[in-house]
């Protein structure tokens, strides 16, 4: 069984490097082999341009391809497994697209695991680690109130002006700011058409208590089943979200205003040239550190009063290992990898697992990614 692993920018390194010391056999597929051979030419001389053609010609039964290409090729790559009976793996959230060859991954024994990076991915397992402990919990009960915050970030290790630094492609991250978001809030839907109309405080439970800046981030609603949260339960919060640096709110608005005029072809034009000036300005040097931080939080009340409150904390940053995104990003890539080849996933299209057996392996494995990573509990 060979994995094909395509794509080898920004957030790959760390995990392709994990399979092939781990003695995987690994294809490495770039646009640029050149720029593949930089990141694992001391490891493997096995890297190949490029194209779904040649992708495709190259499969087997039994294979596993692993796109870390942009989410618009993901489709194109799960049809060719689907082809040549392989399996796919991505980071990336699951599109309807995608979504929609669950019936013939199920009918050919094969599996798509996405949402198997950091945020969708690290953030998940978590999540599900929270909702299994408080259905064991011996405060569980129906009448509960419940309250769900999960918040992610990649920010500068070291603040700069701009409160934030490009660790990932800016035109992403300014296409983002374009989306509305969806929550819920007190018991109520809250619709949010752009991400600075809903910026709250939080305070982080770090050993040294840090406070951030956060916002809701594309629609929360399917996730309270994809948590297994069940149709009965009182929900009063559940969103998932972006987390940024304290200051990140005034420094960026001037970028807000400008993007709220940007409209049609001229806008996107104009979005792009914003986005090659940011990355000019506040792209990270050579061995700068990075830092990414997630913290996922469960709270139970009952009659007003906390019952259950649970917080995973974690905190990263680029060290010798390279940067901290890369890290948590691609190492559960390579977990989802290994799960594939053993077997432990089922068949069909699936977000990462909720099994208990991967969910302990893969955080335990988490924990070593990050400088802090702890889970805990507000009320003992």
């Amino acid at each position: 069984m060979t994995i094909h692993w395509c794509g080898t920018g920004l957030s790959s390194g760390p995990g392709l490097r994990r399979l092939i010391e781990n003695g995987r056999n690994v294809v490495v597929w770039n646009r640029t082999v050149a720029q593949a051979a930089e990141v694992v030419g001391d490891l493997t001389q096995d890297i190949r341009a490029y194209s779904l053609a040649a992708l495709t010609d190259a499969l087997q039964p039994g294979d596993i391809a692993v796109s870390m290409l942009p989410a618009d090729m993901h489709v194109g790559i799960a049809k060719a497994c689907l082809a040549k009976g392989a399996n796919f793996v991505s980071s990336s959230y699951i599109a309807p697209e995608m979504k929609a060859l669950d019936a013939e991954f199920r009918a050919k024994g094969l599996a798509s695991v996405n949402e198997v990076g950091l945020d969708p991915g690290i953030d998940h397992l978590m999540a599900h680690d929270l909702v299994a402990r408080y259905r064991a919990s011996k405060v569980y009960h129906v009448d509960n109130v419940l309250s769900f915050t999960s918040y992610c970030g990649g920010v500068p290790k070291i603040p700069n002006a701009f409160r934030y630094k490009f660790s990932w492609a800016p035109l992403g991250v300014l296409k983002a700011l374009r989306s509305p978001s969806r929550s819920l809030r007190n018991f109520s839907e809250l619709r949010v058409n752009r991400p600075w109309d809903a910026i709250t405080a939080y305070d982080a439970p770090l050993p040294q208590p840090e406070s951030f800046e956060v916002y809701p981030n594309r629609d929360s609603y399917p996730f309270l089943q994809e948590y297994r949260f069940d149709p009965d339960w009182k929900v009063r919060d559940f969103v998932r979200g972006t987390i940024r640096l304290n200051g990140w709110q005034d420094a960026w608005t001037p970028v807000f205003r400008e993007i709220e005029t940007l409209e049609g072809p001229a806008g996107d034009a104009r979005l792009a040239e914003m986005a090659a000036q940011f990355l000019a300005q506040n792209a990270y040097a050579p061995g700068e550190p990075d830092r990414v931080i997630l913290f996922v939080s469960l709270k139970a009340e009952r009659d007003g009063r906390p019952v259950f409150h649970e917080t995973w904390a974690l905190d990263a940053w680029g060290d010798a290992r390279g940067s901290a995104m890369a890290r948590l990003v691609s190492t559960p890539v390579s977990f989802a990898v290994e799960s594939v080849l053993n077997r432990e996933v089922p068949a069909g299209v699936h977000p990462a697992p909720h099994d208990p057996k991967l969910l302990e392996s893969w955080l335990g494995q988490v924990r070593g990614l990050a400088q802090y990573m702890q889970r805990i509990d507000h009320l003992h």
